[in-house]
């Protein structure tokens, strides 16, 4: 009896096997892709996301704008910054947050933008 390979290999086109193969996602960056859509589950980050996008912001402003407890606010961003899709810089006791745009995928901005023009 044919092992699974075997069989596949039987059927497969040499030049597309290899072509994929050329292109195939390594490990590392899969995961990281991964770990990009998984902060994109949850609405609550796209929101604190979009509204990072345009303009730098403090837990105080995304509280006000988000209408979040300051302790759900701060989970949610030290996720982000986990995730390096947000950096900070401390001025006094303040923390200010902005977009990582050296780790915020181009197709992140692009589709911010589209889902502003469909809801606008």
């Amino acid at each position: 009896m044919d092992t699974p390979t075997q069989t596949c290999t039987a059927f497969a086109n040499p030049a597309s096997v290899e072509q994929a193969s050329a292109d195939l996602l390594d490990s590392q960056s899969a995961l990281a892709l991964a770990d990009f859509f998984k902060a994109m589950a949850d609405p609550t980050r796209v929101r604190m996301l979009s509204a990072l996008a345009r303009t730098e912001l403090c837990v105080n402003d995304l509280t006000l704008i988000l209408n979040m407890e300051q302790s759900a606010v701060s989970h949610q961003l030290r996720a982000l910054r986990e995730w390096r899709l947000v950096r900070c810089r401390r001025q006094g006791r303040l923390v200010y947050y902005t977009l990582d745009t050296d780790h915020m995928p181009d197709f992140f901005m692009r589709s911010l933008d589209r889902a502003r023009q469909r809801t606008g």
